[in-house]
């Protein structure tokens, strides 16, 4: 479990704070999803959580215990919005390989099957995937990590219906095992994968109503 407590996140060159006294808890097995407009500060809250950005004033928990920003860059992994201009590998297993120099063959196309990608070759070029490959290819390599939290950034951005589908299901079947949060500009594509959830405006959280019926507000 992990928890966030109190966060305020303020740049000097915005004129107020981006987060401001924000307070959430992720649990395993019960996949989270924070709602908001673009430029709500949703990206920031991930980067903050995972230790990419350094936050003003907060507390991070994890199992009770406090966690240094290095421990959160270990603990956490996320997968930005548009994974694929992040990727550093010329091949698949290049990629999967990266900070993982005991990664073996048959390791790499154990966790590519899991996130639905059995059939991929290990040398294939990363930029000559599908969209939604590219986004189940970001989740392998967190898996590879074991990432115990995953964050992940508008996870189905730009997806056809289909592909989108089989992305949601595959949140599903991660959050089993690890804590998980969304954030998303459209929480209404979530209904049935995400059980809890807030909107971030103004810099604050507030609990996202009707998650699993009726509208989203």
């Amino acid at each position: 479990m992990l928890d966030v407590i109190g966060l305020r996140y303020h740049p000097a060159t915005a004129p107020a704070p981006v987060l401001a006294d924000v307070s959430l808890q992720l649990t395993v097995g019960s996949p989270a999803l924070v709602a908001g407009r673009s430029g709500s500060g949703k990206t920031t809250l991930l980067e903050v959580i995972c230790g990419l950005a350094e936050a003003d004033a907060g507390r991070f928990l994890w199992q009770g215990e406090a966690l240094s920003s290095r421990q959160r860059r270990w603990l956490c992994g996320l997968v930005f919005q548009f994974p694929e201009r992040h990727f550093l590998g010329l091949t698949v297993g290049q990629e999967l390989k990266l900070g993982q120099r005991r990664l073996t063959a048959e390791k790499a196309e154990a966790v590519l099957e899991q996130v639905g990608l059995g059939n991929l070759s290990l040398q294939q070029a990363p930029e000559r995937l599908s969209g939604g490959q590219q986004r189940r290819l970001a989740l392998a390599v967190q898996l590879v990590r074991d990432a115990r939290v995953l964050l992940l950034d508008e996870p189905t951005a730009g997806l056809d219906w289909t592909v989108r589908e089989e992305v949601l299901q595959l949140i599903a079947d991660l959050a089993k095992e690890r804590a998980l949060l969304v954030v998303t500009h459209e929480p209404e594509l979530f209904r049935g994968v995400v059980e809890r959830g807030w909107r971030l405006e103004q810099g604050t959280l507030r609990p996202l109503e009707a998650i699993h019926s009726g509208s989203l507000r």
